[in-house]
């Protein structure tokens, strides 16, 4: 939300609620049925949209923010974020608990988001888009 106030302007920013919560699983049955690796025990990506884009929230067990991104399509790009070797969070993954995901369509509101989030709620392993360290 945006406020004018006099010549001011003033900039409010509210983090959205999670559209969608995937938690660390306890795998039962076969491996080769997840959507991802299995030794990450994350196996309902299938409850992010593939095609909308938005910001991804990585949190470890004890609720604490690991990293954010953001993503023009998120369920490929949090599925990359544990398969690829260029990933912020790739000597990271084991701690991965939660992974929450709200949508945000706009390009420059996700770039506002992303840097917003990282700074108010510090993530541990963003390393660009800093100003709290």
């Amino acid at each position: 939300m945006i406020k004018k106030i006099g010549s001011d302007l003033l900039i409010k920013i509210e983090i959205p609620k999670p559209d969608v919560v995937v938690t660390k699983q306890k795998l039962t049955g076969d491996a080769k049925d997840a959507k991802i690796s299995s030794q990450y025990g994350f196996v309902d990506f299938r409850l992010i949209s593939r095609e909308k884009g938005g910001i991804i929230l990585f949190y470890n067990a004890d609720g604490e923010l690991l990293y954010v991104g953001k993503a023009r399509k998120l369920r490929q790009r949090v599925t990359k974020h544990f398969e690829d070797n260029v990933s912020p969070i790739k000597n990271h993954r084991d701690e991965v608990h939660k992974i929450a995901v709200f949508y945000v369509e706009d390009p420059t509101e996700r770039e506002i988001y992303e840097t917003y989030i990282i700074n108010k709620l510090q993530a541990k392993y963003n390393i660009d888009k800093v100003f709290f360290k």
